[in-house]
């Protein structure tokens, strides 16, 4: 079964991929969504039989892989509960987005190229979230990134997508150069990278670690400085931290994420809101061991979830492409379970990214429906009263929304998907002991009302008021077909009802028999007993940070649809300065990428144009052309010209014998 999980979207992908062209359109998207949809099913059996059952871990081995020295990595699939929720996360959506695309894509061309890279692309996930060591692992986290590089320039033929592609492509080798030395760092302290070699010393090294924190032996030499076991740990976590902020979009590695909004929105529901983005996350959660070992890593690792929920909430408040504001919504949600990671509190961040994948999953492609609708339009100032003209959408929308806002009534059982996992994280971070704790819980409670208020300003933008659309547009809106409205029913039950059936096993009492071993938690972190027992008030604030974000947005662009407007015209800089996304990009291009040019074109013009090219292959050609131009001018066909020619070559020779004899 778990085989044929994996490798069903591979084979969709060779199939399409080698005979789309003679297969045709229709059958291209037939076979690769049918074959989603089984791993889909079989991925939901499976997550009932490991999540529910009473088997721990085991491994499906597939084929020797690496030998060399004491490295060894198969290529083994690792099955537990962590592996089954990535499993139902990853093939669930992705099944969904494919079925989408059967109507979404419709008029484009080139759809058998395009259903085949959505398959490898989740043949690539499903090698990552199945990895039983550091080299598998590896190997599927380079098949997203090839993969996304591929779906975002799918449109190749626009520039923009082109250079979002690259961008995507090139700030994710960052953080994946740091996630390599990482791996190299485990294997020095280790010994090995497969998990279950990790895991086994775990609890040695958290012994010698925990011992006096004084400077022991030398275990690892980094840039020049020798590092005991417990600075070791904390760099070889922060390393493959790094790796992490690049593929799940953290500051100061998130630029790339907004950018590939250019792809087609299928794509940004499949990548860029519920499986490649989630691969960080779900990277530290199965590192829980060591990363456990280290509170100096799980410190920055807190701060920089914080801070990125928190600045992407603010970027949110003010875009106006429909699809940027999930994009930056996205980005501030994976703050949240990073700092779910750094707490210590892994259950929730798992739970948040189980139920984040319905939710935003749903608002990308009910943006899609929208964006269907008004004749490919994503400003959403161009948009405006299209509530009664595609009602299926809208409803669909709202409750994307309601879950994202995390709607729900404190200190029950009813509420959607999102009040269950964001709240949980949110009062896990005012139990938390780290040094980071208190900054993560104000910065996520204001994240929230910024998240309701830009989640609720698009629906109002979007769907009430005037319509602001061409009349040609306004007469030509109408709801999606029914292959693109069904996967967002799926979504919408998921949205509403995945927090309330299984927030028990994530993160209430049944959490032992649900994930196992899968989870790696100190015997002195007790977060998910205290987060239980966290104050009334605590438990409000996120809903009373929902009622404010709300009242906001229907105060703004119901009641008083020129306020906005008006505000923006008043703070103009910190408009500007929100609007265009605290200037990372611009200091992006003034630090690195323009100096990179200058560089680039030097070393291309001056040096290999003018100097190596100059000097070398094209100066000697153009010397022998010059000599050989100059003896071509003495061929004239003239008698007397040979003659004189001749008497000269004769006076030379006799000047030499004269004068060469006595040297």
């Amino acid at each position: 079964m778990y085989q044929a999980i994996v490798f069903l979207p591979l084979l969709g992908f060779l199939i399409v991929g080698l005979f789309g062209t003679s297969l045709g359109a229709k059958a291209s998207e037939y076979i690769t969504s049918g074959f989603l949809v089984i791993s889909a099913v079989l991925s939901w059996v499976a997550f009932f039989a490991v999540g529910f059952g009473d088997t721990e871990v085991f491994t499906v081995p597939v084929l020797r892989f690496i030998e060399s020295g004491s490295l060894q990595a198969d290529w083994a699939l690792r099955i537990d509960t962590l592996t089954v929720v990535m499993l139902v996360v990853v093939n669930t959506v992705s099944a969904l987005v494919h079925i989408y695309s059967i109507g979404y894509m419709h008029h484009d061309p080139h759809r058998p190229r395009f259903f085949a890279y959505l398959s490898l692309f989740t043949f690539a996930m499903l090698m990552l979230v199945t990895a039983d060591n550091l080299v598998q692992m590896f190997f599927g986290w380079e098949g997203v990134g090839l993969a996304s590089y591929l779906l975002i320039g799918f449109w190749y033929k626009k520039p923009s997508a082109n250079a979002a592609a690259i961008k995507a492509f090139v700030v994710n080798r960052v953080g994946d150069f740091g996630f390599i030395l990482g791996i190299f760092g485990v294997f020095v302290l280790f010994g090995s990278v497969n998990f279950d070699t990790i895991f086994a010393n775990a609890a040695s090294v958290a012994s010698a670690g925990a011992e006096a924190g004084a400077p022991g032996e030398t275990v690892l030499n980094f840039l020049g400085y020798a590092l005991d076991m417990q600075s070791a740990l904390t760099v070889v976590c922060l390393l493959l931290f790094m790796g992490a902020m690049g593929k799940s979009a953290q500051v100061p590695l998130h630029t790339w994420l907004p950018d590939a909004m250019e792809g087609p929105t299928p794509v940004s529901a499949l990548i860029h809101a519920a499986t490649m983005v989630t691969a960080g996350v779900f990277m530290l959660a199965r590192l829980s061991p060591i990363f456990e070992l280290s509170h100096t890593a799980l410190t920055v690792v807190t701060f920089v979830g914080a801070f990125t929920a928190f600045f992407a909430a603010t970027v949110g408040l003010v875009q106006n492409d429909i699809k940027r504001v999930i994009a930056y919504s996205t980005c501030s949600q994976l703050g949240y379970m990073f700092v779910a990671l750094g707490l210590g509190f892994y259950s929730a961040a798992i739970f948040h990214l189980f139920t984040h994948a319905f939710f935003k999953a749903l608002l990308f492609l009910g943006s899609g429906s929208v964006i269907h609708a008004v004749s490919d339009e994503q400003d959403m100032r161009k948009m405006g009263g299209l509530r009664t003209l595609i009602p299926t959408t809208y409803w669909m929308m709202v409750i994307g929304t309601l879950a994202l806002t995390g709607v729900g009534i404190p200190a029950t059982i009813i509420g959607t998907a999102g009040f269950f996992s964001k709240d949980a994280i949110i009062e896990g971070a005012f139990v938390g002991h780290n040094a980071m704790a208190g900054f993560a819980f104000i910065a996520l409670v204001v994240a929230a009302v910024m998240t309701s208020f830009y989640s609720w300003r698009l629906i109002f933008m979007t769907f009430h008021g005037r319509p602001r659309a061409t009349a040609d547009v306004m007469h030509h809106v109408h709801e999606s077909p029914p292959v693109m409205l069904a996967p967002l029913f799926v979504l919408a039950a998921g949205s509403l009802f995945a927090g309330v059936i299984f927030h028990e096993y994530f993160i209430g009492h049944d959490y032992e028999h649900f994930w196992k071993a899968a989870l790696f938690v100190l015997p002195d972190n007790h977060i998910l007993h205290d987060f239980h027992e966290v104050p009334l008030w605590v438990k409000l604030a996120p809903f009373a940070a929902m009622l404010i974000g709300f009242g906001l947005a229907y105060q703004f662009y119901i009641r008083s649809p020129e306020m906005p407007r008006e505000l923006a015209a008043r703070h103009r800089g910190l408009y500007a300065f929100l609007l265009n996304k605290w200037y990372f990009d611009e200091l992006y291009d003034f630090l690195l990428v323009n100096p990179a040019k200058r560089l680039g074109r030097f070393l291309w013009k001056t040096g290999d144009g003018r100097i190596i090219d100059g000097f070398g292959p094209d100066g000697v050609s153009a010397r022998v052309i010059d000599v050989t131009r100059s003896v071509v001018r003495l061929q004239t066909g003239y008698l007397y010209h040979y003659a004189f020619v001749m008497l000269i070559g004769v006076a030379a020779l006799v000047t030499w014998m004269m004068l060469g004899s006595s040297f």
